[in-house]
């Protein structure tokens, strides 16, 4: 299993680092969002912020997570009540 042309048999790819480093950095900036959130009872970026965590898991393509996340931060950065 550790080929990675049988991989790529049995139907799994491994992730492109651009993937990788955009799963990091959702995450990061997801946390700081939502202790942020929490600290200051926000319910907005509490919530942005696990989506942000969540995000790159269920979008698989690179360029539709990074757009979908800058999408997300920019509405919550707009919407400021």
């Amino acid at each position: 299993m550790d080929n990675p042309d049988t991989l790529q048999s049995l139907g799994f790819t491994l992730p492109t680092p651009a993937y990788l480093v955009g799963v990091v950095l959702f995450g990061i900036i997801g946390f700081a969002a939502y202790r942020y959130g929490k600290k200051a009872a926000l319910p907005i970026p509490k919530w942005l912020g696990i989506a942000l965590m969540l995000y790159p898991y269920a979008i698989p393509r690179d360029v539709a997570a990074v757009s979908g996340a800058c999408r997300a931060v920019r509405r919550s950065v707009c919407v400021r009540r």
